[in-house]
């Protein structure tokens, strides 16, 4: 066994059905007065909801929350932070809104209490994405770690099958890359195995059934493992890819993150085997990178970055992007390669693992 380091984050998780109505509760025990909400105009009857829930403590609401994080958005909802008076954020959402709630308190250190309503498990960690001039990038503080997660599968009934598709093989890549991570430890490469195993089972029941509670409830379970391995462990090469073509070409988060795990891990599968075996038998296939190709296919979701926007002639930009100042990952970074694995997302082919490194 290899040595390590395991260090559990300080946060509080309320799971359940129904547990919304804990809210109330969860601001009490801040001790908190004023709190803004963070939302998107489709969820006006939910912030509604919540206004009528916590009564005098809703400070006002911000609904500009948007993908990757715009530095300019933020300094729109800080200016929201101070005519309020908020001395707490609630954000209500996805990625985007939990990002935006991060970057808030990254610059206030205000408490932040999650309302997830996808899989993005990014409310798990003490990391923010953050876009500025088309690039972007990411930033760490004990400040950016939310104090209170409520997790609520009602929340999550009504999210479409095609986006809990991409939501959820969003949710699959944090766990992969904790498998091969430098400072990956035992108990987060249970927890990785385990949230892969049970999105991998739940997605393609969703997608058949949306309304399926018992695979909604499983669903947003993975969710929450894979959240806390990004939270734990760092980063590698998948991420990097993603959050360079997120920031640079404004391509959907999700999506972005669905096309570009298997070709990633193809990428390090050389480099990597005993993750590669243990992803494989969490998906109960022979091959890592083709078993996530292939849920992906079977949950119709995007196969290609060129489907979802991207220029082929921003193949060059991204790779030359990508290798600098990249993330550590078991396998080299080599322009050349990067390149060619983006090429192969661009066009949707299927992922080609190298035999050498």
């Amino acid at each position: 066994m290899q040595d390590f380091v395991y260090q559990s984050a300080p946060m509080r998780v309320v799971f359940g059905t129904g547990t919304l109505r804990q809210l109330p509760d969860e601001l009490t025990r801040l001790g908190v007065s004023r709190a803004l909400v963070l939302a998107t105009p489709r969820q006006n009857a939910l912030v509604a909801g919540i206004r009528d829930m916590i009564g005098e403590r809703f400070a006002g609401v911000f609904t500009g929350a948007v993908m990757h994080t715009p530095v300019e958005v933020t300094e729109r909802a800080m200016q929201t932070v101070h005519d309020v008076r908020a001395d707490c954020i609630v954000s209500l959402g996805g990625g985007s809104t939990t990002g935006l709630g991060k970057a808030i308190a990254l610059r206030t250190d205000l408490p932040q209490i999650v309302l997830p309503t996808s899989y993005a498990g990014s409310e798990m960690t003490s990391v923010v994405g953050q876009t500025s001039g088309g690039v972007k990038t990411t930033q760490s503080s004990p400040k950016i770690l939310p104090e209170t997660v409520i997790y609520d599968v009602d929340l999550t009934m009504t999210m479409p099958a095609e986006l809990s598709a991409t939501s959820g093989i969003n949710a699959i890549a944090h766990a992969v890359e904790a498998l091969y991570a430098r400072d990956r430890n035992p108990v987060i490469s249970l927890m990785a195995q385990e949230g892969i195993g049970t999105l991998a089972n739940a997605l393609p029941i969703i997608c058949d059934q949306p309304n399926d509670k018992t695979a909604r409830t499983d669903a947003l379970y993975g969710a929450w493992l894979c959240g806390i391995c990004l939270g734990a462990v760092g980063m590698a090469l998948h991420h990097k890819l993603c959050h360079t073509l997120g920031g640079s070409f404004s391509l959907p988060h999700a999506e972005t993150h669905t096309v570009i795990l298997p070709h990633a891990l193809a990428y390090n599968a050389p480099a990597a085997p005993e993750a590669m075996t243990r992803i494989a038998a969490a998906l109960g296939v022979p091959d890592a990178a083709l078993g996530l190709h292939d849920l992906a296919l079977k949950l119709a979701a995007p196969a290609s970055l060129r489907e979802i926007g991207m220029p082929e002639s921003g193949i060059d930009q991204a790779a030359d992007l990508a290798v600098k100042n990249p993330y550590w990952n078991p396998r080299p970074i080599e322009r050349e390669a990067i390149r060619e694995l983006i090429a192969r997302a661009w066009r949707g082919d299927t992922p080609q693992t190298s035999p050498t490194i």
